[in-house]
């Protein structure tokens, strides 16, 4: 082990507010690798989202003291960094440990090639979304003296990929992407055929393939985000009291005005659907009703109105259920909440969500309407106290001026913590969402 007292030597940071532990998902280097400050070295999983790690030293890298898929302490050395000497000061390039289940020995009859540099270039749209590189290194040589490193092709795949990649025991290097771009998606894994060779890899069979085998169950660590998920579900089904109400709105107006608004020029370059109008909807009818944008402070007895808006919106990603925020929403124009929004969802769905955007949320928004879903009843998310249920629009019958017409309806849903928000306060403020959506002109009365 190596001291932490050494300059090159990278402790597990602290990325959130008070983290004690952490998940290394990710090395995005491998030993004898030359870096610069700042850059990137591993991915970690933390108990509230996935994290991208930059390097503080510059140098070569010459030891990773952490495996794939171990969990340590904050403070807990993970790679070291020095120069170029320290490499070669055995005579020879540092070689790589195994992961901490594989104990692989590496041992060879042949006389080494002299080592090779092989320059990769890696197709890269400048219009689609970056993701992130992976080099492996292979050993070329006969002996720890004389042990050469060859690079094999960068591979890009973004960090749900990686996850099931890691999950169904597929080596990357081996999966053809589909995408002119050369990223890798987790479609392209599906069909990918399984690797035996990845370190710390758990096959994952494919449908049906359980009763095939004769294996009845399997098992899943909780940890990480999923863990965070579950203790902070349970923590407040248990500590507030729950209502939820319900409302059918005709939101014909509102897919109306989405069609006007998306040749906006100011819009153009974002995504303009109806959670857009929903979250402008659920910000100005606080305004009628602060005390849904409150929160209940058990220790101090007292409610605490919060004069701002940080929207949180609920994200579903492979790693488990995270809520991100919107800080001071309020303060946004429509087209600057749109492009947060965009932003938002893209890195939930990429699993960067940086930890302060998982923290300070006063109000948030489910989108069940996404997977077909009529509407439900959410659990409110620790430290709030209301969260609104967004369900799916169709096209149904509608009765208007008594005549039977076709009309695009969504049904809402909201849960409240009914230790302070009485029956009153929640459903005005569900009848003033429903109210804008239903005809938006009626947000210029808030």
């Amino acid at each position: 082990m190596v001291s932490t007292q050494e300059s090159g030597t990278f402790l597990l940071p602290d990325v959130g507010e008070g983290l004690t532990e952490a998940e290394l998902v990710t090395w995005h280097v491998r030993v004898g690798d030359e870096i610069k400050i700042n850059d990137i070295v591993c991915e970690i999983e933390t108990a509230k989202s996935v994290v991208e790690l930059p390097s503080p030293y510059a140098g070569v890298v010459q030891e990773l003291l952490v495996a794939e898929g171990e969990t340590v302490e904050v403070g807990t050395p993970i790679i070291r960094v020095g120069d170029e000497s320290d490499a070669s000061s055995n005579g020879a390039p540092p070689i790589e440990p195994p992961s901490a289940a594989s104990g692989v020995e590496t041992s060879a009859q042949v006389d080494p090639p002299a080592p090779v540099d092989v320059p990769v270039d890696v197709p890269v749209d400048a219009a689609a979304d970056p993701a992130e590189v992976e080099q492996p290194l292979t050993l070329v040589g006969s002996g720890p003296k004389e042990a050469a490193v060859s690079r094999r092709p960068r591979v890009l795949a973004k960090p749900p990929a990686r996850a099931l990649a890691r999950e169904l025991g597929v080596d990357l290097a081996d999966v053809v992407p589909a995408r002119a771009d050369g990223v890798i998606t987790s479609a392209d894994l599906t069909a990918a055929p399984a690797s035996p060779a990845v370190p710390g890899a758990r096959a994952v069979p494919a449908p049906g393939a359980h009763r095939a085998t004769g294996e009845r169950e399997h098992r899943e660590p909780i940890k990480g985000v999923r863990k965070q998920m579950g203790q902070a579900m349970v923590r407040s089904a248990f500590t507030a009291p729950h209502v939820t109400e319900w409302v059918t709105v005709d939101v014909t107006r509102t897919m109306e005005l989405l069609v006007r608004l998306k040749e906006r020029p100011e819009l153009r370059d974002v995504r303009v659907g109806p959670m857009l109008v929903l979250a402008r909807a659920c910000i100005l009818a606080t305004r009628r009703t602060p005390i849904i944008n409150s929160v209940w402070d058990e220790e101090a007895q007292e409610v605490v109105f919060k004069h701002y808006v940080n929207l949180g919106i609920a994200a579903a990603t492979p790693r488990g259920l995270v809520v991100p925020n919107i800080k001071d929403a309020d303060a946004l124009s429509l087209p600057e909440l749109a492009a947060a929004l965009d932003h938002l969802v893209a890195t939930a769905r990429d699993g960067k969500t940086p930890p302060p955007d998982l923290s300070g949320g006063t109000f948030t928004i489910t989108n069940v309407g996404s997977f077909g879903v009529d509407s439900g009843t959410p659990i409110i998310n620790p430290g709030e106290s209301a969260i609104l249920c967004f369900g799916a629009i169709k096209r149904k019958p509608w009765i208007v001026s008594d005549q039977v017409v076709a009309r695009d309806v969504c049904t809402l849903s909201l849960s409240f913590d009914h230790r302070h928000i009485d029956g009153a306060a929640g459903s005005q403020y569900l009848a003033d969402v429903a109210a804008i959506l239903e005809d938006p002109a009626t947000a210029l009365l808030f």
